[in-house]
């Protein structure tokens, strides 16, 4: 029971943060919250393969059987969220450096600003 407390926990604080970073209004902090929840993501399908200490992947007693579907899943995505990772981040760095700040929302337009543009 410990293991299952412990593992919830973390998928619980890792999605937390996650969702807070995501909501800034920078990039760099919105990568970070998208990699956390990521992180969370593969940590629920890795422990929705049975959490057991020691056991194979393999059948041999159905009561320490570990499924290793999920495993290889995580797996895939850890490479796959790592290549889309990087991809972002070179966006977000070509935003930057083509903008020359890091905002995630467009700059509030005052009134004489809206009132030019209807016309």
């Amino acid at each position: 029971m410990g293991l299952e407390l412990l593992v919830a926990s973390a998928i619980g604080i890792l999605t937390a943060a996650g969702m807070y970073l995501t909501l800034r209004l920078r990039t760099f902090p919105v990568i970070m919250g998208i990699s956390l929840l990521t992180y969370a993501v593969n940590v629920f399908l890795f422990a929705s393969g049975r959490l057991t200490v020691g056991a194979p992947p393999i059948l041999t007693d159905a009561a320490t059987y570990t499924d290793p579907l999920p495993q290889a899943l995580v797996l895939t995505a850890i490479v796959i969220s790592f290549g889309m990772t990087a991809v972002v981040v070179m966006i977000a760095l070509g935003a930057y450096l083509g903008a020359g700040e890091d905002r995630v929302n467009d700059p509030e337009i005052n009134d004489e600003d809206t009132t030019e543009r209807s016309i």
